[in-house]
């Protein structure tokens, strides 16, 4: 996932005028405030996951395993999004949120985008309407007054107990936040979706596939999870994820989040870890349920890794993250 945070463009700025022309007294935000992806305020945890490769989880080498290994994977999907606090009315925030993902296909070891619909990018005004009830049914006056389909998202409704959120800001822009990842989060579901139901080559996937029934059992479906705030491993089962090798995953596992699909699952190394953090070069990775999950581990593994070149410099990530995840995020950068 892309987070971008530059400054506002032409699209953004006719929202801020249209702002200033409804709301009397707004505050606009010099320059905007750009958020970061919200953090779940649940703390890191340990949870155990029943084995299905074996008894007991253990550390195996994957086989004919090389930097030269050819790759079965014939596209990848990554979203991004771009935040920003533009204004302040009597203290609630307004957010303005920008959602974008696409799947790009390798023609001839050339990356180029699937299908020949328009991207897929949405923009929309995060609002409590409930404290700024003068912004309610103004949808159409807002596209008409931007030209470019901006929506209003009520961020004030009730939670899934009845609940309405409270006036403080900050509880306000976690709301926003939540909203703009779960749109994130719809469309990259959406197009792969669009993937599975063409049964085209297997695809790559910046994250999870448990969200999606559809994606979920869809046997070209391969979702690479990078950040490990949820460890599906505990006591001997941790030391041995800990220390996997490069080259090295672990027994295949099922995971079945709550509200989710259940899927099968291995940590996997990437690159050695020696000198630098535990989690360095760990990936895990989630594909649909399989009668041998042995062989599948083995075989999609071996994609995974030979996707690790070349290396996907500049980023940070480097150490988990394919060429093509980047050549994804640096398309979105370009047309969000």
């Amino acid at each position: 996932m892309l987070v971008s945070n530059s400054g506002p463009d032409a699209s953004s700025r006719a929202v801020l005028r249209f702002l200033v022309e409804q709301l009397p007294g707004v505050s606009l935000v010099e320059g905007g405030t750009s958020l970061e992806p919200s953090v779940t305020s649940d703390p890191p945890t340990l949870r155990s996951a029943t084995v299905v490769e074996g008894t007991a989880l253990r550390a195996v080498k994957v086989p004919d395993f090389s930097r030269q290994t050819a790759s079965g994977f014939g596209a990848f999907l990554d979203g991004a999004q771009k935040v920003r606090v533009a204004a302040h009315r009597e203290g609630i925030p307004i957010v303005l949120g920008t959602v974008s993902a696409a799947v790009r296909i390798r023609v001839n070891r050339r990356m180029t985008t699937w299908g020949h619909r328009p991207p897929c990018v949405e923009r929309k005004m995060y609002v409590p309407l409930r404290f700024l009830p003068q912004l309610a049914g103004l949808q159409g006056l807002l596209s008409s007054a931007t030209g470019s389909g901006w929506e209003i998202v009520d961020t004030s409704g009730p939670d899934r107990n009845g609940e309405y959120p409270s006036q403080h800001p900050s509880v306000l822009l976690e709301r926003a936040m939540r909203a703009v990842d779960q749109d994130r989060q719809r469309l990259e579901e959406r197009l792969a979706e669009a993937w599975c139901a063409k049964s085209e080559a297997p695809l790559f996937i910046d994250g999870g596939i448990s969200g999606s029934a559809t994606v979920a059992s869809s046997s070209c479906a391969v979702g690479i999870v990078k950040s490990h705030r949820t460890l599906y491993v505990e006591g001997d089962a941790l030391r041995i994820v800990l220390g996997l090798k490069q080259g090295e995953r672990s027994s295949v596992f099922r995971v079945s989040p709550r509200s989710r699909s259940s899927v099968l699952s291995w940590y996997l190394r990437l690159r050695g870890a020696d000198g630098r953090d535990a989690l360095w070069g760990l990936v895990r990775v989630e594909v649909a349920d399989c009668d041998r999950p042995r062989e599948r581990a083995d075989e999609v593994s071996r994609w995974v890794m030979a996707e690790m070149t070349p290396l996907s410099l500049p980023d940070g990530r480097w150490d988990k993250m394919a060429y093509g995840v980047r050549d994804c995020e640096e398309f979105l950068r370009a047309i969000s």
